[in-house]
């Protein structure tokens, strides 16, 4: 396994923005594009999370330059986590791209059923030649994903708004429940994921700044909960966007 680029730990989690994981004599590499989306090569495929905005170019580029199959998941409606020119991204005619997009998005966008390949609900797998999909609960809205990438055995996850949102500081402006019954129905979430990926070689994460103090509590109780080698934070906010 290579180091990880521009790794830093913070109480104990390893951060990265960029890796590669070879295994098997196969490559998985992973490349933060911006806010909580990813891209993730394999051998034969990439993996798409929740592609928002791409200001370097980055996701563009590589899916210009490839003849892999695409994927493009989408864990919930919100404007971070979806944007609609994934419906519009030029495919080759013989890899159309494979959309794996959440319940609550299909409504609430409206999206067309007949162009996925999965809608995604909590407790139904999808499966092809390629990946195995288990989508789970979130704390929040929408699904969070396990993925295997089967050329490699490489596990995955991303949480989209999965996490403990334990606003201690101002519960009443951020959650509709107490900050104890946000963090039960968190850790039920993990002990529900723990049953399907006993590990996972690595989990794209919210380690959001507006939680303040309690930032590090959701991502120490996965790693406590849940061994994973490579924890990759994401839902990082722009001064004054607001959600």
């Amino acid at each position: 396994m290579e180091s990880p680029v521009k790794a830093k730990s913070i109480l104990g989690i390893t951060f990265s923005n960029h890796f590669k994981l070879k295994r098997y004599c196969a490559i998985l590499e992973i490349k933060k594009i911006y806010h909580s989306c990813f891209l993730v090569e394999s051998d034969d495929a990439l993996l798409v999370f929740d592609y928002w905005r791409d200001p370097a170019g980055l996701l563009h580029q590589a899916i210009a330059s490839t003849r892999k199959q695409l994927y493009f998941f989408v864990s919930h409606f919100h404007q971070d986590h979806y944007n609609p020119e994934i419906l519009e991204w030029p495919a080759s005619s013989d890899k159309p791209h494979r959309l794996l997009v959440s319940y609550d998005t299909v409504r609430r966008r409206r999206v067309p059923k007949e162009r996925l390949a999965a809608v995604m609900r909590p407790g139904h797998p999808y499966e092809d030649s390629l990946i195995e999909v288990h989508p789970f609960r979130s704390s929040d809205i929408g699904v969070s994903v396990g993925v295997t990438v089967k050329s490699s055995g490489a596990t995955l996850f991303h949480a989209g708004d999965l996490n403990n949102w334990y606003f201690a500081d101002s519960p009443d402006e951020h959650l509709k429940v107490s900050p104890q019954q946000m963090e039960a129905l968190y850790l039920s979430i993990l002990r529900e994921i723990k049953q399907v990926y006993p590990r996972f070689d690595h989990v794209m994460f919210p380690v959001d700044p507006r939680l303040g103090s309690e930032m590090m509590r959701g991502p120490r109780q996965w790693q406590d909960s849940i061994p994973t080698a490579h924890f990759h934070p994401m839902h990082q906010w722009e001064e004054g966007f607001n959600v």
